[in-house]
């Protein structure tokens, strides 16, 4: 049994810790971890495993292309920026809100292309799934 001056100095710790232990990911941590995934599949090269991140009826906006809808035309788009040499990719979170099953968010990204590094601003919307995981439904960059 701990002694009582000992049991009054560790209760206020463990008060304070309480509520973080059952506290949900805030919307901007769950985003930084979609973002690390993301990147992590766009870098090994995987068109495929990068459209399965997205949803169903997901949408892409490149911003001198048409309009990118749903998983196998995602895939498309991307194999086509992989065999064009486009590597290192980073998102960088600016800011992320979200109540219910939707987190938008803010980014900003960069990468590198065979002769050299592009970046720009990115917009997502994820919707939250049953495992708690996040899939894209809508992202735009510049």
């Amino acid at each position: 049994m701990l002694p009582r001056r000992a049991m009054l100095l560790t209760l206020p710790a463990m008060l304070l810790m309480a509520p973080v232990a059952g506290r949900a990911a805030s919307p901007g941590d769950q985003v930084k971890d979609a973002y690390a995934a993301w990147d992590g599949v766009f870098n090994k090269g995987d068109a495929k495993a990068l459209a399965a991140l997205y949803a169903d009826d997901a949408i892409v906006l490149p911003p001198s292309h048409d309009v990118v809808r749903g998983p196998a035309e995602i895939e498309k788009f991307f194999a086509a920026l992989f065999a064009n040499g486009v590597t290192g990719h980073h998102l960088e979170l600016i800011e992320a809100n979200g109540s219910g099953d939707v987190i938008v968010s803010s980014a900003k990204w960069s990468a590198r292309t065979k002769d050299a590094p592009i970046g720009g601003l990115a917009t997502h919307e994820f919707e939250k799934q049953a495992n708690g995981g996040l899939k894209l439904r809508l992202h735009t960059f510049n």
